[in-house]
C-alpha cells in the first residue's frame, strides 16, 4: 500500500507519545531559524530514540553530532539516576542557543556539550558507553565506530542515523555519496560483533547491539 509520507508521518505521530514541550519549542525554533532543519530527528525519530534509550537504561550516552539538541534531549530521557549524555558538535554557531535549551531541561546536570571535532573529543571522555548515536559527519562514520565499538558495553546500542540516504542506496548508479553509505551499511552488515537490523524510518536508522 502506498501512502504519501506525510500521511505515514501523521499517523505515526499520532499514535506514539507527545512531544514533550521542550522538544516542542526546539522543533519549532529549528525550522523557523535553521537553513537544514531537515536534520533534526522530529516526533517520531525522537520517540523511538527516546524508547530505546529507556529500554537500555544507560548510565552513559555518547551522541556524535549535536545539531541543535532535539536527540540529544530525547536520547536523555532514558538515562538512569546520575547517568551522563556526552554530546559533541562543532558548530559553534549553535552553541549558545543550544545551550539554552539544555539549562531549560531537567536533565540539565547530566548533559555534557562538548564543542569541536569528534576525533579530539572521544578520547577525552573517561568510561565505556551504553548507548551511542552517531548522527554526524558521514564519511567519518566508519571511524566513529571503530573509535567506540569496543567502549561499549555488552548489550549496549550504537545507533548510526541516515542510512538510507533518502532511498538513494537503491539506485542502479549511486553516486559517490551514496556509495560512502553503502559501504559502511555493507561493513556493519557484516560486523559480527553485534546484532544489527536497519529502521526504516525517516531517512534510515542502523540499530547494533553489542555482543
Amino acid at each position: 500500500m502506498n501512502m504519501p509520507d506525510e500521511a505515514w508521518s501523521a499517523y505515526l505521530e499520532s499514535t506514539c507519545d507527545e512531544e514533550p514541550a521542550l522538544l516542542k519549542k526546539i522543533n519549532r525554533d529549528t525550522y523557523l531559524k535553521d537553513t537544514k532543519a531537515h536534520m533534526l530527528s522530529g516526533h517520531f525519530q525522537g520517540r523511538v530514540l527516546s524508547m530505546l534509550s529507556k529500554l537500555v537504561a544507560p548510565k552513559q550516552i555518547l551522541e556524535i553530532g549535536t545539531f541543535t539538541g532535539y536527540a540529544t534531549l530525547a536520547l536523555a530521557e532514558g538515562l538512569k539516576t546520575g547517568g551522563i549524555i556526552h554530546t559533541i558538535d562543532i558548530n559553534e554557531e549553535l552553541q549558545e542557543r543550544v545551550q539554552t535549551y539544555f539549562d531549560a531541561s531537567e536533565k540539565q546536570a547530566q548533559i555534557q556539550y562538548h564543542i569541536g571535532d569528534a576525533i579530539d573529543v572521544i578520547p577525552s571522555i573517561v568510561g565505556t558507553f551504553d548507548l551511542v548515536f552517531i548522527d554526524a559527519d558521514k564519511k567519518r562514520n566508519k571511524i566513529y565506530y571503530e573509535m567506540v565499538i569496543d567502549r561499549v558495553s555488552s548489550g549496549g546500542l550504537i545507533l548510526v542515523d541516515n542510512v538510507l540516504w533518502k532511498g538513494r542506496v537503491l539506485d542502479e548508479n549511486p553516486d559517490s555519496q551514496t556509495r560512502q553509505i553503502l559501504a559502511l551499511n555493507n561493513y556493519l552488515a557484516a560486523d559480527q560483533r553485534v546484532d544489527k537490523l536497519i529502521l526504516p524510518i525517516r531517512d534510515g536508522l542502523f540499530v547494533l547491539r553489542k555482543k
